[in-house]
């Protein structure tokens, strides 16, 4: 059976909104965000924050700096925080999990024992410990912030222990307030902005070029329409251009139009600008595989299985 990509010679899908490594896209703005928290981290300055809207790239953007720190330089891990309802202690236990401490205790002063002592171990084997926090906007209460600036407390005479990035929305700022001494250790805000016209258009023709198109289906004017709807982000550019090329295959049509662009932003109601908070779906991101209902009880067991099944995708 035919396919669109088979119609337009891909050999992959370009425009999944999962978070493929391949398909990276290091735009000015993504290359600037990597290089300020590589420092941050290279320098165990301590919390460092990048913001961005829905859709904007922090996923893809937090995976690819746990890509980039070398193994022989860092104990670095990525935790996806999957409900906000969360305790201090189940976060202190995935931590100590995610650095490798074994079997780590029920009692909150003997983990953080195994924890410091976990970390003096990394210290002295010439390593930094690293933990990427992703969705961080679902830390709402004031305990996992005070429980942050506990862990950032821990240090040797010359440097902290530990470092963490927050990867999330900008609710993340309203909850720093939350615990005003943990505000005031953050080292470094970074905030990714939309895509402009240009950057919309590079970031198109990077997607296509990787998956092996050999011509340019769409127009200039297709583009322009395609940021007009999207807003310039990203997640919502890669929906608007995935449903434009089934859609030209559908028509068997070579060339992707402007007006095809503009009635398919219509039929999914993207009228640009805030059109990431019209795109709810988030595809590869974990953050949704739980409601998030403040009376909800949650299974924190669960989680668990859920984080430690993603670990072996």
């Amino acid at each position: 059976m035919t396919t669109y990509l088979d119609f337009f010679e891909l050999t992959q899908e370009p425009f999944s909104n999962a978070p493929v490594s391949r398909f990276y896209y290091n735009s000015a703005q993504h290359s600037q965000a990597l290089t300020r928290l590589m420092h941050a981290v290279g320098y165990m300055k301590g919390l460092s924050i990048l913001i961005g809207d829905i859709g904007a790239g922090k996923t893809t953007l937090a995976r690819r700096m746990l890509d980039s720190l070398p193994e022989s330089e860092y104990e670095a891990a990525l935790l996806v925080i999957i409900h906000s309802g969360i305790t201090a202690q189940w976060l202190l236990r995935r931590i100590a999990l995610q650095l490798g401490v074994e079997n780590p205790a029920q009692e909150k002063l003997a983990l953080l024992s195994q924890l410091y002592q976990r970390l003096l171990q990394i210290y002295e084997s010439g390593k930094k410990a690293v933990v990427l926090i992703d969705e961080a906007q679902m830390l709402e209460t004031r305990e996992l912030m005070e429980e942050f600036r506990g862990l950032l407390n821990l240090e040797v005479p010359e440097r902290k222990l530990i470092s963490f990035v927050f990867f999330g929305l900008p609710e993340i700022e309203k909850n720093l307030k939350l615990d005003p001494p943990l505000a005031q250790r953050v080292a470094l805000r970074y905030k990714l902005e939309p895509f402009t016209a240009e950057s919309t258009e590079a970031y198109v023709k990077h997607r296509l070029r990787l998956a092996g198109c050999p011509r340019m289906p769409f127009t200039p004017e297709a583009l322009l329409a395609v940021h007009e709807h999207s807003g310039g982000t990203p997640r919502v550019i890669n929906t608007l251009c995935d449903n434009a090329l089934f859609e030209a295959f559908l028509a068997r049509s070579e060339t992707i139009s402007a007006e095809l662009v503009h009635r398919i932003g219509n039929n999914l109601g993207l009228q640009g600008g805030s059109a990431a908070s019209q795109v709810s779906e988030r595809p590869g991101t974990p953050a949704t595989s739980l409601p998030r209902t403040a009376n909800t009880k949650i299974d924190l067991a669960e989680i668990d299985r859920y984080l430690e099944g993603l670990g072996k995708l």
